[in-house]
């Protein structure tokens, strides 16, 4: 699903270059869930930049889906994104002034789906989340989990390959945080390859395999328990954790 080759990242300063990312090579299967950590200017953040395509690189291959991805306008890689690409933000990104399901339905807005349409299927969409009966509440009436379930619903309205998540529980308490976790697995148990930027160990846990950057270079890929050198957690039902929260409608098991 994803492959990079060589792949190198600088910015320029007043009279130099700060060197990003340097000969990342890395390569990540359909279905994977995992997880990418590192110190505050490891590259972590930069990389899922390139991966999401808000940002270029200097030289070496990176190949999204089959396909090569090197210069492109805009317009391009926006076409791209939206076609194979989702994204959630520590910060939520909704629209204060719009509901649930119409922040949801945002996406499909932009590929011009008919308004009945991509309500209804934003609905259905926060029903999978365990969100249904919030679908006309504003954010400001959400908790911060039920704001990021909104945003995660959101991500998938548009039947994306590939999630991209930086920091999604990084505004979150670490019980709902545990819980959103929850809900990302449930997504790529459907098939979704997802991809979570974090600097929490409890997260990462909870992920198939941990990539650790360090000054721009990948220092550990591996399974949770290889690259922490502990066991990582049993799972928790998902149904029970979402049933467990207060802030929390039932919850549909998230199906293909």
């Amino acid at each position: 699903m994803i492959r990079l080759t060589r792949l190198n990242k600088s910015y320029p300063m007043a009279s130099s270059k700060l060197h990003v990312l340097k000969g990342i090579d890395l390569s990540i299967a359909p279905g994977e869930l995992v997880a990418i950590m590192g110190a505050s200017g490891s590259g972590k953040s930069t990389l899922l930049n390139v991966l999401g395509l808000l940002d270029g690189y200097d030289d070496g291959d990176y190949h999204l889906d089959g396909q090569r991805i090197g210069q492109m306008s805009e317009t391009k890689a926006a076409g791209l994104r939206a076609s194979l690409l989702g994204f959630v933000f520590q910060s939520f990104n909704l629209i204060p002034f719009k509901t649930a399901v119409e922040n949801v339905a945002l996406p499909l807005y932009y590929q011009e789906v008919p308004r009945r349409k991509r309500n209804k299927l934003a609905e259905e969409y926060l029903d999978r989340v365990g969100l249904a009966d919030r679908a006309g509440h504003l954010p400001r009436e959400l908790s911060g989990g039920q704001q990021q379930r909104v945003a995660i619903a959101r991500a998938l309205i548009s039947n994306p390959k590939v999630i991209l998540a930086d920091e999604p529980t990084g505004a979150l308490d670490s019980q709902t945080s545990l819980e959103v976790m929850e809900v990302l697995r449930e997504i790529n148990a459907t098939g979704v390859t997802l991809l979570i930027v974090t600097h929490e160990r409890e997260v990462a846990a909870r992920t198939r395999r941990v990539i650790r950057l360090r000054d721009g270079r990948i220092e550990g890929d591996g399974p949770p328990e290889t690259v922490f050198g502990t066991a990582s957690p049993a799972p928790a039902a998902f149904a029970h954790v979402v049933a467990s929260t207060s802030d929390s409608a039932p919850a549909a098991v998230l199906a293909t």
